[in-house]
């Protein structure tokens, strides 16, 4: 995302010598459990892969309280209402407070908050494939809240130890709050699986058109399939513990046995347990179709930026204030 380079093109043999010091020592601590904090030396690719992270974590936050927010006036009761308007309260709190840690990971560069901002309006920010997704009935807001905030709950208990202390300190709160916001959800799904007919086939066909996203919200499998080695670097830093494929088989592992509890199929008639190899097997999602998604050619990609640009634009006077 952004590219900074200390002293220039030209680097002398005591400068290389200095940097590979603080490099070794940078290894030593993340690999003794210390903590970086943000004023701390540490090698470009590890700010980089930061920024990109909480960048985009901070934003789909933001962007994810959108899908829900359009329930709020339709929910079945006033409980519901009560209860999706605090889940989206809390989620539009997690995506400031991540953009704050992504913002002094962006001192070097003199960028701010506001350039984030930007970059998401402007599409070179990307936000999570499953807030591109149309809610169609008051089903899809109990997936959301039940499996998709379930899929992020895996992702980011995986990272609860995460090397960058800023982050990982944020995580602890966010992951706290993500837990009542999967119980919101399941509550939700129960009401609804044990209601009428109409009600059932709510919830089966929500499942049925979120099945594939949920499959995707890991990301593909390995480098080869998405031409980067985002996975390695961040395994590498200590920021993650476990690569896609091993956490979308930990949500299979997790939710799937929940699923066919409630009577409920999945689209996938290839899924089953291998007890050889220990893991579900499945139908790989369409990953041409992932990559055209987080490219803001989503079914609500356009719409629901354009509810961000408006937001943005109508509070301005608040940001003008407050500076």
């Amino acid at each position: 995302m952004y590219h900074y380079v200390e002293g220039g093109d030209s680097v002398s043999n005591d400068r290389q010598q200095i940097d590979t010091e603080k490099y070794e020592q940078f290894m030593r601590k993340i690999e003794a459990g210390e903590k970086i904090e943000a004023d701390d030396w540490m090698p470009n690719d590890y700010r980089e892969a930061l920024i990109k992270l909480i960048s985009m974590h901070g934003m789909s936050e933001i962007m994810g309280a959108l899908p829900e927010k359009e329930w709020v006036p339709k929910a079945p009761s006033l409980k519901r209402k009560l209860g999706i308007m605090a889940k989206v309260q809390d989620e539009m709190g997690h995506g400031q407070l991540l953009l704050r840690v992504a913002e002094d990971l962006l001192t070097p560069y003199n960028k701010t908050r506001d350039d984030l901002i930007q970059d998401l309006l402007s599409g070179k920010l990307k936000f999570h494939n499953v807030f591109h997704m149309p809610t169609k009935t008051w089903a899809d807001a109990g997936m959301i809240a039940w499996l998709v905030d379930g899929a992020a709950i895996i992702t980011q208990t995986n990272m609860l130890d995460a090397s960058y202390g800023p982050y990982q300190r944020a995580l602890q709160r966010i992951c706290a709050e993500e837990v009542f916001h999967a119980q919101h959800g399941e509550a939700i799904i129960m009401a609804l699986a044990e209601g009428t007919e109409q009600q059932r086939a709510n919830l089966q066909d929500s499942l049925n058109r979120w099945w594939e996203p949920l499959l995707m919200f890991f990301g593909p499998a390995s480098a080869e399939t998405t031409g980067s080695s985002k996975q390695d670097i961040m395994i590498k830093y200590r920021i993650r513990k476990n690569n896609n494929e091993e956490l979308r088989q930990a949500f299979l592992d997790k939710y799937l046995p929940r699923v066919f509890a409630l009577g409920l199929k999945v689209p996938d008639e290839t899924v089953y347990y291998d007890k050889e190899a220990h893991q579900w097997k499945y139908k790989q999602p369409d990953w041409s179709q992932f990559r055209k998604i987080i490219k803001n050619e989503g079914p609500c990609s356009k719409e629901r930026l354009a509810l961000r640009k408006i937001a943005y634009d109508k509070n301005s006077w608040v940001r003008e204030a407050l500076a």
